[in-house]
């Protein structure tokens, strides 16, 4: 009886595992995620064409704005804009989506700079993925730690998958937590969901069986005493692991883990060395 409690518990757990997976590449997967992003454009001063997004771009102090052709049109926020169109100052990490045809438009800020993303559907990244290849899940991966947050937010800065480009994070506190008899400490950074937390980490396995820029983990809030679980079956690849046009944060120095996580997800097959 004990066994089949054991199995069915281990089934259960799979099975989780599995549809979370398979969601997060759906995501991914999306018809305008990130596999299908065509390019990375930095506009400036001085307008400019691309040739994946309709009109004439250019950035200023307060704005990006297009210039569309006579026979060119976007959509933003459900209206139809023609002529030029300013899209108003974009926080960073944020942006805006302009639909052109088939075809998503992202006007985003990341690193302090103006980009512009167009994502297409048809993209060939997109329409070859076969999914993310992965470790099987396995609960010895499933870890507590501590959280202990900082007296105040303390800002980090990071690099970036783009040479030159840095981001800043206020990181809450950090993540306290022993592992095959190693204590080891993350710096964690605000997570989706209020509360939540999210580790940017490498580890003995990058650049070996595992991206090796970064991996990310998010982390469900912590319990009253500081408790939190890391599920490291479900640290994933950035969209950096996929494609050249990301522009995805580096973990902080002190989240290069000296231990091989053998859990989550590996190197995309798109980045794989094509075999002769």
């Amino acid at each position: 009886m004990i066994v089949q409690d054991s199995r069915t518990g281990i089934d259960a757990f799979t099975a989780e595992w599995e549809a979370w997976h398979l969601q997060k590449d759906a995501a991914l997967a999306h018809e305008h995620g990130f596999l299908a992003v065509t390019g990375l454009h930095w506009p400036t001063d001085q307008p400019q064409r691309f040739p994946d997004a309709p009109g004439t771009w250019s950035t200023g102090d307060d704005s990006v704005s297009v210039v569309l052709g006579e026979d060119e049109e976007l959509v933003v926020d459900g209206t139809v804009v023609r002529g030029r169109h300013a899209f108003g100052v974009i926080p960073e990490r944020g942006g805006v989506n302009a639909v052109w045809g088939d075809a998503v438009i992202e006007i985003a800020r990341r690193g302090g700079h103006d980009v512009i993303r167009p994502r297409h559907p048809q993209h060939p990244l997109r329409t070859a993925f076969t999914g993310t290849p992965a470790y099987a899940p396995d609960p010895r991966w499933v870890v507590t730690g501590r959280y202990v947050p900082f007296t105040e937010p303390r800002p980090t800065t990071v690099g970036a998958a783009v040479e030159g480009l840095q981001h800043v994070y206020d990181a809450p506190g950090r993540i306290e937590l022993r592992f095959d008899g190693r204590e080891l400490s993350l710096t964690a950074f605000n997570g989706h969901t209020l509360g939540s937390l999210m580790v940017l980490f490498t580890d003995a396995t990058s650049g070996v069986t595992t991206y090796a820029a970064n991996r990310a983990l998010q982390i469900d809030a912590p319990g009253p005493d500081g408790t939190v679980i890391l599920d490291f079956n479900r640290a994933t690849n950035l969209p950096c692991a996929y494609t050249d046009f990301a522009t995805c944060p580096l973990p902080p120095a002190e989240n290069r883990l000296p231990v091989a996580i053998e859990a989550g997800e590996k190197i995309p097959h798109e980045r794989k060395p094509v075999e002769q």
